[in-house]
């Protein structure tokens, strides 16, 4: 069968079907026009061991058209997300079931698009997402890169947009282009699933990305109702004791003089460390003043460069040991009709229902 693109490669032309018949679609040539303003970033970090630049002054021109066309391949506009509130979890092949889940499959699948949305379970979906790009990048299928970087594009846009949780994002990407950098020099070992000129594609927008949050300013509201420094100090004390994150504590402690010396309380440090660490490791990073008293703000940072800290979420995935499933649980849909969040077959539900963090999504996909 003769093809209708340009050359015999080509899989054809896009077609929509109109009330006058069927015309062919130009979305090449507005992605054409799109990419004609290159983004000007230095591709310098991206060298060999041996300080050989991966391109060169003479094939860059040519370099660069042919990362444009394999970009428009994986163009981040496309959509490829599914609106699954649930998964089923299957490790092996069975009489009724052929195959397994992926993480990748699982990724796609889950509704992770809307997630990002919910405040509760946005720091839990960018926490994720580091754990995929420190170590299950490679692992990904073509369809579950596109989704994680669509992903990843809707979570830059949305700090961009209401100011919130810029630190985490930093870190994310900081991580992403880090892994990014590692891999694209081994590409003669073959890592990374895809052409090589759409991760450097890839990566450009990340830094692209990480410049934007670097020049983000955070405009003074003016309000004139009830502020900060309004409240008294019981509360704004209850609020410095509420939060889990130090650096958080720090921030909040810039605002005014009275946060700040509230935020220096020793007390406050010291619930901070004994909540997210042990007594055996205080014992092992003790850090005490001239007069012999404990830092425990000291503690806490020098503690945390050793330790993880306790994972604290709004919202997770969760797991049902009896059905085998992964699935998002909405508290509000459980308590109005007693809606468990997949279709379960055990006595009782809540039961066999374990929250999963984000390490243990990605065990959950070791075979």
């Amino acid at each position: 069968m003769p093809f209708l693109g340009q050359d015999w490669r080509s899989p054809g032309w896009s077609w929509i079907k109109t009330e006058d018949g069927w015309k062919r679609c130009e979305s090449w040539s507005r992605d054409l026009e799109r990419e004609t303003n290159p983004r000007t970033i230095s591709h310098s970090i991206i060298l060999n061991s041996d300080d050989e630049e991966i391109f060169s002054n003479e094939e860059q021109e040519y370099t660069s058209k042919k990362r444009k066309k394999d970009h428009f391949r994986n163009d981040t506009d496309t959509q490829c997300f599914y609106r699954e509130k649930w998964i089923y979890v299957h490790k092996e092949s069975t009489r009724e079931r052929h195959g397994y889940c992926t993480l990748g499959e699982a990724f796609n699948r889950l509704d992770f698009s809307s997630a990002i949305q919910d405040i509760r379970r946005f720091t839990y979906v960018v926490k994720l997402l580091q754990l995929i790009a420190k170590s299950q990048l490679t692992s990904l299928s073509g369809v579950a890169q596109k989704n994680y970087f669509n992903v990843l594009d809707k979570i830059v846009r949305k700090v961009l947009d209401d100011h919130q949780n810029p630190r985490l994002i930093k870190d994310l990407l900081q991580d992403l282009s880090s892994t990014l950098c590692i891999l694209i020099r081994g590409v003669g070992k073959s890592v990374l699933v895809g052409n090589i000129n759409i991760w450097i594609c890839r990566l450009e927008t990340i830094l692209h990305w990480q410049q934007q949050l670097q020049n983000l300013q955070v405009t003074k509201q003016v309000n004139d109702g009830l502020t900060l420094s309004d409240l008294p100090l019981h509360m704004l004390n209850n609020i410095l004791y509420r939060l889990s994150d130090g650096w958080d504590i720090v921030t909040l402690g810039q605002v005014t003089p009275t946060l700040s010396m509230l935020s220096e309380d020793r007390r406050l440090w010291k619930k901070l460390c004994q909540y997210h660490f042990a007594e055996k490791q205080f014992c092992r990073h003790l850090i005490l003043s001239e007069k012999g008293h404990v830092e425990w703000k000291l503690m806490y940072f020098a503690l945390q460069k050793h330790y993880p800290p306790r994972e604290q979420y709004g919202d997770t995935l969760h797991f049902c040991r009896h059905c085998s499933i992964l699935f998002w649980k909405d508290c509000r849909l459980a308590l109005l009709f007693k809606d468990s969040g997949h279709p379960c077959t055990a006595t009782d539900p809540d039961s066999c229902f374990m929250p999963v963090s984000p390490q243990h999504f990605i065990d959950l996909f070791k075979f």
